[in-house]
């Protein structure tokens, strides 16, 4: 069975970066950039976990977890994540909100046979 797309994140509190974007027409790199980020942001400290989802119509959700606000604000400042930033905002992005939340409960289902499958 492949990994869980659902991050597993400890006990709370930790906050959650939501990310809603809408897509400019064509790749242009996006894809390649969108798999470096997620990999660089793994290897920052703080950093618990990430997951994405993009439409058909372009639109996506990308929901990365972090430990504290410290975290947040040592990835946004991160040099390679600010040219990424840069080219979402020149190249990628018709429109993106992004918003940061204190995750104060969680729960998880995760169905027997899909576990053990």
């Amino acid at each position: 069975m492949s990994a869980s797309p659902i991050a597993a994140t400890p006990e709370p509190p930790y906050y959650a970066v939501i990310f809603t974007s809408a897509r400019t027409e064509g790749e242009r790199g996006y894809g390649a950039m969108a798999e470096k980020m997620v990999q660089l942001a793994a290897q920052q400290p703080g950093f618990l976990g990430v997951e994405s989802v993009r439409g058909t119509d372009g639109t996506g959700i990308t929901v990365s977890y972090w430990d504290s606000e410290r975290a947040i604000a040592d990835w946004k400042q991160h040099a390679e994540h600010q040219v990424a930033q840069r080219l979402g905002r020149e190249v990628w992005y018709a429109d993106f909100a992004l918003r940061v939340a204190k995750v104060e409960r969680a729960s998880r289902f995760t169905r027997r046979e899909a576990a053990t499958a």
